[in-house]
C-alpha cells in the first residue's frame, strides 16, 4: 500500500531539513508523497522547502485551521494510508514508519500513532510521555470504552496514520475548524464505528514541549473549550489519570534524584486545570 504524509509547517526553518531528510531514510515503505502545508511565515522555511524540491502549499494565516487544513489534504491524498505528522516531531531510526503502519496495512487495525519520548531536559514532559506512551503496543476497540474510559480515544496526529479509505468513509473532521484536539475528535468516530486504534510502541519520535505557565494555560484552556463544545466526551471519565501521573513523576523524580521536578510538576498541572475548568475567562 501507498503512504502520504500530510504535515502543516509554521516557522518552521528549525525542524524541515531534518525531518525531511530523515522520511527519506525510511526503510520497507512506499510512499506516495510528502505533502506540507506552509502557513505564511516570518522565517525562512519557504526558501528551505524550495532548496529541498519538497511538494508544498502555501495559505495565509486567517486560512489555517488544524482540523481543515489536514482534511483538505487528506482528501486530495493518493496514498491509501494517511499519515500525520507535526513539524517538530524527530524521527527515532528509519523504521519508525514502518512499525506506524504495518498493522493497518495487515488488516489489524484502522488507525494508529506512535509512543512519544519526551526530551532529556524536559523533565516534566518527559515522565509524562513514559506513562502515556510505555513500551508495550496495544490495540483498543469499543469493547475497551468500560474499562479505558476517555483513554480509548487518546490518539496523537504528533505522529499518528489511518486508512484513507476510512478517513473518506467517516467524512474526516466533518469540515469543523477545531482549534485543538482534532486527533480524539476523529479516534472518537472510529472507535464509535467500530474500528480500531494501534498505539505503536515500536513507532518512536522524540517529542516534547517546553511550555511556560501562560502557554499551558493556553493550551489547555483550547482543550476545555473543545470538551465544551463536544459534550458527547464528558460522559467518558478519566478516572484518577492525572493524579496517576503526578504520582508517577514524583516517583521518577525520587529515581533520578531532582525531586524538585515535583514542583515543577504541581505547577505545570496546576495551569491545565486553571486553563481547561476557567478557560471561557
Amino acid at each position: 500500500m501507498k503512504i502520504s504524509i500530510i504535515c502543516p509547517l509554521y516557522n518552521a526553518e528549525g525542524y524541515i531539513e531534518d525531518l525531511y531528510l530523515n522520511i527519506q531514510k525510511q526503510k520497507d515503505v512506499c510512499i506516495a508523497g510528502i505533502k506540507f502545508i506552509l502557513t505564511e511565515s516570518s522565517d525562512n522555511t519557504e526558501e528551505k522547502l524550495k532548496k529541498l524540491k519538497c511538494n508544498y502549499e502555501k495559505i495565509s494565516k486567517k486560512e489555517f485551521s488544524h482540523s481543515l487544513v489536514r482534511e483538505k489534504a487528506a482528501f486530495e491524498a493518493e496514498g491509501d494510508v494517511l499519515v500525520f505528522i507535526t513539524q517538530d516531531i524527530k524521527i527515532a531510526d528509519e523504521y519508525w514508519l514502518y512499525y506506524l503502519t504495518k498493522d493497518i496495512i495487515d488488516g489489524k487495525c484502522e488507525a494508529a500513532f506512535s509512543r512519544q519520548i519526551g526530551y532529556e531536559n524536559h523533565k516534566v514532559e518527559r515522565y509524562t510521555r513514559e506513562i502515556n506512551y510505555p513500551s508495550e503496543t496495544r490495540i483498543v476497540s469499543k469493547d475497551d470504552i468500560d474499562r479505558l474510559g476517555l483513554m480509548t480515544f487518546f490518539f496523537s496526529d504528533a505522529s499518528s496514520a489511518i486508512s484513507k479509505k476510512i478517513f473518506v468513509e467517516l467524512n474526516g473532521y466533518d469540515n469543523k475548524n477545531l482549534p485543538t484536539n482534532e486527533d480524539m475528535y476523529f479516534a472518537y468516530k472510529l472507535i464509535m464505528n467500530g474500528y480500531r486504534i494501534e498505539y505503536a510502541a515500536d513507532s518512536k519520535i522524540i517529542h516534547s514541549h517546553d511550555l511556560s505557565f501562560k502557554e499551558t494555560l493556553k493550551r489547555y484552556g483550547d482543550i476545555g473549550k473543545f470538551f465544551e463544545e463536544n459534550q458527547y466526551l464528558k460522559e467518558y471519565s478519566a478516572g484518577e489519570r492525572g493524579l496517576t501521573v503526578l504520582k508517577y513523576i514524583a516517583k521518577r523524580s525520587i529515581e533520578d534524584k531532582k525531586p524538585l521536578i515535583i514542583v515543577d510538576a504541581v505547577i505545570n498541572f496546576g495551569a491545565r486545570f486553571i486553563g481547561m475548568k476557567f478557560y471561557k475567562k
